[in-house]
């Protein structure tokens, strides 16, 4: 396995890590925050950092493939599944903590499952469908939204550590008009390039 597909692969690790970080922190009340703690101390500056690094990864296996002709059917196929993956984690993780409505991640969920259908299809037939341009900039905002929440998590476990970040005076704002315009802009670029590319491919769904 080459040091791309490598890479790809730790991103299906640090998900599994990063999943287990969110379900180990502070359960807050946004709307009253700073709220209550029920978790790990910094779990949620650990999760930050680990999401980081795993979109870091994402932005290296790709570079590295291109520039050095390490490119591989299995990287095709396995780096936007491992971004899927990471991204659903984060949206998902997100959900309980009142982030993001349910319904955006269902939709957003929903075309990357669909999009993951429409490539093994392809893959039955001998096609590889290669990640395109507009999905990597859809992905783009869907970690700065995620990262985004993540960051202002962080900072409150901070605040609760006694460092006075004076978060009760900006932290609903921030958290529902900033998050929720980055969320918005996920979303319709999210639907945007799932359809874009269900129809640059509809032949393989009409053949079907």
């Amino acid at each position: 396995m080459n040091l791309p597909n490598k890479l790809t692969v730790s991103r299906f690790v640090m998900t599994g890590i990063f999943v287990g970080c969110m379900a180990g922190g502070e359960e807050y009340e946004v709307l009253h925050a700073p709220g209550r703690a029920a978790g790990w101390n910094f779990a949620y500056t650990a999760a930050l950092l680990l999401f980081l690094a795993a979109a870091v990864t994402d932005f290296l296996d790709g570079e590295i493939a291109r520039r050095r002709g390490l490119e591989t059917n299995f990287g095709k196929l396995m780096d936007p599944l491992a971004d899927k993956v990471m991204m659903a984690a984060g949206f998902i993780t997100l959900v309980p903590l009142k982030a993001i409505p349910a319904w955006v991640v269902i939709c957003i969920i929903s075309r990357e499952f669909l999009i993951t259908g429409l490539r093994l299809v392809a893959a039955s037939k001998g096609i590889v469908l290669p990640a395109e341009k507009i999905g990597k900039h859809k992905t783009a905002w869907q970690m700065v939204t995620v990262s985004y929440f993540l960051l202002l998590l962080s900072l409150m476990e901070f605040q609760r550590a006694g460092i006075d970040l004076h978060a009760t005076r900006w932290w609903w704002p921030v958290w529902r008009y900033g998050g929720w315009t980055l969320a918005g802009v996920a979303l319709v670029l999210t639907l945007y390039s799932g359809l874009g590319y269900l129809w640059r491919h509809r032949d393989l769904i009409a053949e079907e």
